[in-house]
């Protein structure tokens, strides 16, 4: 098969404007393509298709995508670069048409684009049948032509580092264990000499102190543990490590404060800040990104027992504070406080945390963004700027004085794990708490609970759980490897 891109043209009459690989290919059919596209109805929209059969014996079936505008840039209304979203979701749309014909190899135009084509191409075709015995065919997506092949490269390992993530939160909670989740990452890892893997189990994490994440993990019969990962991209090994840390609970029932049953089989994927700081990592090192990176993820599930944290439970964090557990479904603020203690022991350049961590987050910015709270305005503007390129978008956040007052005003303890005022500003008061734990100049809180799933949001992607923002923790990556900053 074989997919090519048009745009739309300026006025509604104008005439046929195919990308280069279009025209190319029109001409090798003797002009047949532009002829059948004229009389087959009105100009094609952006994001519509039309296929057509037996042009060329190389390509029996041909889909021609709606690109949108030529020369779409940035929309600063809609905070991305539109020609590249365009691309992405013209592509996705027409790599499933020839999916849906069982077609094993599909050719794809770039569309000035190669990598945002390649994009398109493997997050539209990525889908999670592990464990259906009907599966539908496997379809390989290539270049067409071979003028872009560098930037198609690097737009398939964008779309793989956030498919593995897509993978690891789909996959159920009886098979994404705390450590099966750890080995699946050090198998991803194992071919690349320059990063260690270290899985450390219970007894590591009680000598380093860390009371809160214990806490957790008591609760359930899986043992927790806690995956740390070393890429050592810099040419100079001692340069300081961006340290991503990600809230890895592989399964949240909400432990005593019990969740309805309601959706509660979508808790398999709150480990979705690990999956996603992990995916990048995997990405980092395929790219050989030329900087230092350290993983972080605390790992265990949230389960009721006997053992479980009950409300009003008082547990120690590493670094001495005391927390309150009020709710014991506000969980991932607690793993997340001792990781983020433990994370400055590297002489960061910067630390970055991911979490599905709040409900109070997918009510403030649904699914269009993810919620960024942060002390660093450098930071800040590297995640922004990554985030119109990768069209996975980050929103910021307030940090105020006003919510730490709602988490540190506590009977018991240092600290309560929720906000006094209960559910007002629920995503601003655990990135309070989380504050709590930070004494970087340079730190980023990523709320991700709104953008963890997708119905129908982002067209590219198949309903089902998102692995976002997996390309633009990747791309802050890059960027950060070609700054001089500090």
């Amino acid at each position: 098969g074989l997919v090519l891109g048009i745009y739309s043209s300026e006025k509604d009459k104008g005439a046929t404007q195919f990308t280069s690989a279009g025209e190319a290919f029109d001409r090798l059919v003797s002009g047949k393509l532009r002829e059948l596209l004229s009389v087959c109805g009105p100009p094609l929209k952006k994001g519509k298709t039309r296929m057509f059969h037996g042009l060329h014996q190389d390509f029996p079936s041909v889909v021609v995508v709606g690109l949108g505008k030529k020369n779409a840039g940035v929309n600063d209304q809609e905070n991305w670069h539109e020609g590249k979203e365009n691309i992405r979701a013209a592509v996705a749309v027409g790599c499933r048409q020839i999916q849906d014909l069982e077609i094993p190899c599909v050719e794809v135009d770039p569309c000035g684009d190669a990598q945002a084509a390649a994009e398109g191409a493997v997050l539209g075709l990525h889908e999670y049948n592990e464990l259906k015995q009907k599966k539908k065919p496997v379809v390989t997506a290539q270049l067409h032509g071979s003028a872009e092949s560098e930037a198609w490269h690097k737009g398939v390992l964008y779309a793989e580092g956030q498919n593995l993530a897509r993978y690891l939160m789909e996959a159920p909670a009886n098979y994404i264990t705390p450590i099966k989740f750890a080995e699946h990452i050090e198998q991803k890892l194992r071919s690349f000499s320059n990063v260690k893997v270290h899985i450390r189990p219970e007894s590591w994490i009680a000598t380093q102190q860390m009371g809160a994440f214990l806490s957790v993990a008591k609760g359930s019969a899986e043992l927790p543990v806690f995956l740390e990962i070393h890429y050592s991209g810099a040419a100079n090994t001692n340069d300081s490590p961006l340290v991503l840390v990600g809230k890895g609970v592989t399964f949240d029932s909400g432990g005593i404060s019990l969740k309805p049953s309601s959706g509660m089989d979508a808790m398999r994927a709150d480990m979705g800040g690990a999956a996603t700081i992990c995916s990048a990592i995997v990405t980092a090192a395929a790219l050989n990104l030329p900087l230092n990176i350290i993983g972080l993820a605390p790992l265990c599930e949230n389960m009721p027992s006997g053992k479980a944290n009950k409300p009003g439970d008082v547990v120690r964090a590493k670094n001495g504070k005391t927390i309150q557990v009020d709710n014991t479904d506000a969980e991932g603020r607690l793993l997340l406080a001792d990781a983020l203690c433990y994370a400055h022991s590297f002489n960061a350049r910067a630390i970055v945390n991911v979490a599905t961590l709040t409900g109070a987050m997918d009510v403030a910015l649904g699914s269009a963004a993810t919620g960024v709270f942060t002390n660093s305005s450098w930071l800040w503007s590297h995640l922004y700027e990554s985030s119109i390129l990768t069209g996975d978008r980050v929103w910021r956040m307030p940090l105020f004085e006003h919510y730490t007052k709602q988490v540190t005003d506590c009977p018991l303890a240092d600290l309560s794990n929720m906000g006094k005022y209960s559910r007002a500003g629920g995503a601003c008061t655990a990135a309070a708490f989380l504050k709590e734990f930070v004494t970087a100049s340079h730190w980023a809180h990523l709320d991700i609970a709104g953008v963890m799933s997708n119905k129908d949001e982002v067209s590219y992607l198949r309903k089902g759980m998102a692995g976002r923002p997996t390309r633009t923790l990747v791309e802050f990556a890059a960027r950060l490897s070609q700054d001089s900053h500090g």
